[in-house]
């Protein structure tokens, strides 16, 4: 009843939740975008919400009736990003057996959200500018123009200000998404919201798994407000879900978080000890070194698995073993 309570005191927007106070500036930035028809640029770690927020905009913009539409520059092979965004005729290329319609098409009327912005490659920035500009564009492989009636709104986890100054993004691409910005905070920034999801998330899941577990234990509590979460509310919505399969009682149990997290509370007591012979498992390395990596580079996906010495993708594959990407 209490966290009923809570939520209902103006610390959510739609699916977003927190009382700090930057979060709710996030929420007075929603409604402005909301009522505007300018693009959007939403700043942010990976984790943070940023497809949440893309979302509540939309759902509160006049555009609401209308189709939302996302894509992740970051998720797709460069050479097929072009027909995802634009669509492609039947044989533009090897492999094109039939028309596809692309996320602008899709979008129209509606709301197109391009994550990960800072992903785009430099070949394909120039032609998005010029549809952004004269809101029309061709399909691959096609000859007739056509015509949208679309907003975009895009996310990035990058500072997208330096790479325009060093010519890594275009700076005038940069300043046309940039009309207005957002930026989430991470989670660490706002450790007094992490009680208040935590129950959310608690509550959430609870009732998918019709387990009847009233609340989260003091020192479960305490294990996750210690924690940086380098994931982010991701992260945070992850761990809750795994503890409730694994808790028996009604009441969730520091033994029911992921290791990682429990192995976390106990290291200021065990480091700096004389006792040399606990030997973690690999997997606890890995995902401790990721989470390092993460934290230091803050959250900057390219440049952490660059770090590690390993691929992006390789980096995205093990975020997702390790519960840090849904």
């Amino acid at each position: 009843m209490a966290l009923r309570t809570e939520l209902e005191a103006n610390h959510s927007f739609g699916e977003i939740i927190g009382k700090n106070k930057k979060m709710q500036h996030l929420f007075t930035q929603i409604q402005t975008a909301a009522a505007g028809t300018v693009t959007v640029l939403i700043q942010g770690e990976t984790g943070t919400g940023k497809e949440l927020v893309a979302r509540s905009i939309h759902d509160n913009s006049p555009r609401k009736i209308g189709p939302f539409v996302a894509i992740n520059c970051a998720a797709i092979p460069a050479e097929l990003i072009e027909s995802e965004l634009f669509g492609h005729e039947r044989g533009a290329f090897t492999g094109a057996i039939a028309q596809q319609i692309g996320k602008f098409e899709q979008a129209n009327t509606g709301t197109l959200f391009l994550d990960e912005i800072g992903d785009m490659p430099p070949a394909l920035q120039a032609k998005l500018l010029r549809v952004l500009e004269e809101r029309e564009f061709q399909r691959i492989g096609g000859t007739k123009t056509i015509s949208i009636d679309i907003r975009v709104l895009t996310a990035t986890h990058r500072d997208l200000a330096d790479p325009a100054k060093k010519d890594a993004f275009r700076s005038d691409l940069y300043y046309r998404l940039a009309a207005f910005t957002i930026r989430i905070p991470p989670l660490r920034e706002r450790r007094e919201d992490i009680a208040i999801l935590a129950h959310h998330f608690l509550k959430r899941y609870a009732t998918a798994a019709e387990k009847t577990i009233r609340t989260i234990s003091t020192d479960a509590l305490q294990m996750l407000k210690q924690h940086d979460f380098p994931g982010n509310v991701r992260e945070l919505k992850n761990a809750i879900e795994s503890a409730v399969l694994s808790e028996t009682t009604d009441l969730l149990q520091p033994q029911s978080l992921p290791s990682y997290l429990t192995q976390e509370g106990t290291q200021a007591t065990t480091e700096g000890s004389a006792d040399t012979t606990t030997i973690l498992p690999l997997d606890e390395v890995e995902r401790r070194a990721i989470v390092r990596a993460l934290k230091v580079t803050g959250g900057n996906m390219s440049d952490a698995a660059q770090r590690l010495g390993i691929g992006r993708n390789t980096l995205y594959r093990k975020l997702e073993k390790y519960n840090l990407l849904p």
